[in-house]
């Protein structure tokens, strides 16, 4: 089920109102069977892939809270295999595939492995990563086992944020739920007011950027240099409005009922270096790699050696978490590479004027740039495509006739959507819509409305993040 659906708009309101009217006790049934219905829209049969995931982990954390020693760790490696290996399967066996018939390919071998027609559960890695996280805390006995196997299902199933996160850990989500959570006039203020900024960003911004992008990747090394750098920024903003509206329109509808999810960005867009970018973006999942892969790799209490392969392993393993392709690594990789050299060149007196405005200025420009161009490895379909795009790009290409116009009803609402950016800035919406009068608040109301109304693309495109 798409937020931006009108079965959505007929839903949420339908579980809200059957929320508050429940007694306590019951409301973890209503949300069980609504977060199954909300993930059977897109194909019912993989239910039972999360029901799984479900029933391993909750026995998983019972029984490692009543042994020690080694029985405990295996406990722990029986989760930790169920669900990367159901995420190994359904995510990366054609993958795998495909490096096997090439290894063998190289060492002149006949490699006659065959890809299987396996269709990638919708969200799978959040669901994987959040259930992930109770155990792992289970273990380090920073968590108590959950014993109510329906408020442990809810924390996997939750279906504001199910599909694409905010990836939230059970300390924070699954106390929540055990909360008697009563009608509360902030709450659902706060939450629609979320839910529809959230809308615009998606609607507006998102999906009007998106046929830009398109004709640049569709065209690979026959788009216009100027044109392609076009077609690159719009990208750029497309993904971050795609993810931040989803994530935007997720949190609000859990404030509805008044659970409250963490931040997932933070303005990312306008850091001034590569470490600032990575605690802005995603926080969700870099968070999650920082607390579960990064530390426990020694993080940053190593030689400088060892910590630059930590930081190779965490950003390697996200590009991969991202997609079953060389292009994700590669896109992981990249990042961490620049954000070496931003470390280094912080540590000589290179870039003193960082500290000024117009250094952070400069910053953020050199950031957005490279940024936007480390993207072209996460959108393109292979390398070939990746090699032709940046080569439109710096003028090396050796046709050049498609041209991208991007027209005023599409460059309106992305100028619309970074005044909002910069207005809020270290704010959410919900906190700086309340924080003015009446009159302010509803006029903000009426032209994101407006917006909506107006300027909502043609053609509805899917979450981005859904594939993942």
């Amino acid at each position: 089920m798409l937020f931006n659906s009108l079965h959505f708009l007929v839903f949420l309101p339908v579980v809200l109102v059957l929320y508050y009217l429940l007694k306590h006790q019951y409301r973890w049934v209503l949300l069980f069977v609504a977060s199954s219905y909300f993930y059977s829209v897109f194909y019912p049969p993989y239910l039972l892939i999360l029901y799984a995931i479900i029933l391993v982990d909750y026995s998983a954390g019972l029984g490692m809270e009543r042994t020690t020693g080694f029985p405990r760790k295996l406990i722990l490696l029986v989760s930790i295999v169920a669900n990367i290996g159901l995420l190994s399967y359904f995510k990366y066996y054609n993958f795998f595939i495909d490096a096997a018939n090439d290894t063998y390919a190289a060492l002149g071998w006949e490699g006659n492995f065959k890809h299987l027609a396996i269709i990638l559960p919708i969200g799978l890695s959040f669901h994987t990563f959040q259930s992930l996280s109770y155990t792992i805390e289970v273990y380090w006995k920073r968590q108590k086992a959950e014993r109510h196997i329906g408020y442990f299902a809810n924390y996997v199933l939750f279906f504001p944020q199910m599909v694409a996160g905010p990836i939230e850990r059970y300390a924070s989500l699954g106390e929540q739920l055990h909360i008697k959570q009563v009608l509360n006039y902030d709450n659902i203020a706060n939450g629609l007011r979320l839910i529809l900024y959230g809308l615009f960003i998606k609607m507006c911004v998102a999906d009007n950027l998106a046929p830009l992008a398109n004709q640049l990747y569709s065209n690979p090394g026959n788009v216009t240099t100027a044109s392609t750098w076009i077609g690159l920024v719009a990208f750029a903003i497309q993904i971050y409005a795609d993810f931040y509206g989803y994530s935007t329109i997720a949190i609000g509808a859990g404030r509805c009922m008044g659970i409250k999810m963490m931040d997932n960005f933070r303005q990312p867009y306008f850091a001034t270096g590569i470490q600032s970018f990575w605690q802005r973006w995603h926080i969700s999942l870099s968070t999650w790699f920082r607390d579960y892969v990064y530390i426990p790799l020694g993080g940053s209490r190593v030689s400088t050696a060892r910590w630059m392969l930590n930081i190779l392993a965490v950003f390697a393993l996200s590009g991969f978490w991202h997609g079953a392709n060389y292009t994700f690594i590669i896109w992981g990789l990249a990042h961490a590479t620049l954000y070496f050299i931003e470390y280094f060149l912080h540590k000589t007196p290179l870039l003193p004027f960082t500290k000024t405005f117009s250094g952070r200025a400069i910053g953020g420009v050199i950031t957005f740039t490279a940024v936007t161009l480390v993207w072209v490895f996460f959108r393109a379909a292979d390398m070939t495509q990746a090699k032709l795009v940046f080569e439109s790009a710096f003028g090396i290409a050796q046709t050049a006739e498609v041209i991208i116009e991007p027209t005023l009803w599409q460059l309106l609402p992305v100028a619309v959507f970074i005044v909002f950016e910069a207005l809020i800035y270290g704010k959410r919406f919900e906190e700086w819509a309340g924080s003015y009068s009446v009159a302010i608040r509803w006029s903000t109301y009426a032209i994101l409305a407006f917006c909506i109304v107006l300027f909502s693309g043609i053609q509805t495109y899917p979450f981005i993040y859904f594939q993942f």
